[in-house]
């Protein structure tokens, strides 16, 4: 069995996913003439004025990204990203980057899709997403993808954003306090309870004080580090670059990387990481308060922005900088290992952090479950899947979670491919829809 999915996992996330995550990201980009690059300043304007929304929506456009990162910004910016470099060498870093970049353009035409295409639900709530935009924007042989979606949407996040985020919360405070891990998933599933058995409201209050505030202080921790080592900053960046073109050569207990594998894991991380292709963030963005799709857009994509380019960047160069590859450890313990090196309790201080992005993982994947079971079962499924997802949180404490992993990873890669075929099918739409808005402010 375990052989099996391992077989479906190397194919559902092999080249040529890989290729289409990254030639979607491109042919969007090119299509919106690189706007979503060039107009970063725009997107941050409308950002810091839309902390109250105008126009239809249950959120506002502030607290719809906000709860978009809080579902992205989790154990990818720790874990993850340290797992890519331990894999790929430091090159995956720079890949890392190009996946972002392109990513932006991904992560725009997502919201701009599923601001227009969203749809009420019986309850009055705002639903929208891959499979509304596939249901609404596309001709009828395409609809058995959005049941794909909303099937595996639904499905994947009990694993990667549930079991998996509270597995990695107990194991790491076991380690650093001897906190027993079933008491871990207990006061988790309280807290995490609590919040998502309001609904998107109550889940988008929680994320807008918690995502900006945790988001700033691992910056910063991280600027400290970088500040104190800055004369070895210029020869890191030379390190990753220079390891994304040629590869990484062996060093102590690293045992060196390919170019193909800086690409592949900086790629697959990445994805991992920003979400950009996967189709949850437009979930989120989709109860945005606004009558603007672009608009939105241009919010959507500094998630890409804010998640990839700079806290991926910010663990990866400390990493780097530290110089803890040879040690041939990887994932969290990893980034652990280069904060406590940096200054005395680095590593509680990741400890910390790492708790805090699962517990805003979980509560932002709760939404996104939510909307793909609405769309499959209709509003009478809102409350058994809150109880379900709230249930499920201490048994990732006490099981071996190596197959749900598996499973939740390869279900992320099936959620990936139906939207990436809407979009590039939606892609002359976005283009228009963009080309109109700035005609008309021009």
């Amino acid at each position: 069995m375990v052989d099996l999915i391992n077989t479906v996992n190397g194919w559902a996330w092999g080249p040529v996913t890989l290729v289409l995550l990254l030639g979607t990201g491109l042919y969007l980009s090119a299509g919106l003439k690189f706007a979503t690059i060039r107009k970063i300043p725009a997107g941050v304007r409308l950002l810091l004025s839309g902390r109250k929304g105008e126009g239809k929506g249950d959120i506002s456009p502030f607290s719809a990204l906000m709860t978009s990162l809080s579902a992205t910004i989790g154990t990818g910016n720790i874990a993850g990203v340290a797992t890519a470099v331990a894999l790929g060498g430091p090159g995956a870093l720079f890949w890392m980057w190009i996946t972002a970049l392109v990513g932006m353009a991904t992560k725009f035409a997502e919201a701009v899709c599923a601001v227009h295409f969203r749809e009420r639900d019986d309850k009055g709530n705002f639903s929208g997403g891959p499979m509304y935009y596939i249901k609404n924007g596309l001709h009828k042989r395409w609809h058995w993808l959005a049941y794909a979606f909303a099937l595996f949407g639904s499905l994947a996040g009990f694993g990667i954003a549930n079991t998996v985020q509270s597995n990695s919360v107990s194991q790491v405070l076991h380690d650093a306090f001897s906190v027993p891990p079933l008491a871990t998933g207990l006061v988790l599933m309280v807290l995490v309870g609590a919040v998502v058995l309001g609904g998107i409201k109550r889940i988008s209050s929680v994320a807008s004080l918690l995502v900006p505030m945790m988001a700033l202080a691992y910056i910063m921790l991280s600027l400290v580090v970088i500040l104190l080592n800055i004369t070895a900053v210029p020869a890191a960046i030379a390190t990753i670059v220079d390891s994304a073109l040629t590869g990484s050569a062996a060093a102590g207990g690293f045992a060196g990387a390919t170019v193909w594998a800086a690409l592949r894991f900086g790629v697959a991380r990445g994805i991992f990481s920003n979400e950009a292709g996967l189709g949850s963030a437009p979930i989120a963005h989709a109860a945005a308060k606004t009558d603007q799709p672009v608009e939105q857009g241009m919010i959507a994509m500094l998630g890409t922005f804010i998640d990839t380019l700079i806290v991926c960047t910010m663990t990866g160069l400390v990493i780097v900088i530290m110089d803890v590859l040879p040690t041939g450890i990887s994932g969290a313990s990893l980034t652990s290992l280069a904060f406590g090196n940096a200054f005395p309790g680095g590593e509680y201080i990741v400890t910390l952090g790492l708790c805090l992005f699962a517990f805003t993982t979980m509560i932002g994947w709760s939404f996104y479950g939510e909307r793909c079971v609405v769309f499959l079962l209709g509003t009478r499924g809102i409350v058994p899947f809150r109880i379900l997802w709230v249930v499920a949180i201490p048994l990732g404490t006490v099981v071996q979670l190596d197959l749900v992993w598996l499973i939740a990873d390869t279900l992320n890669a099936f959620m990936a491919i139906p939207n990436l075929v809407a979009l590039l099918l939606l892609g002359p739409l976005v283009f228009k829809l963009t080309r109109d808005y700035f005609n008309k402010r021009a």
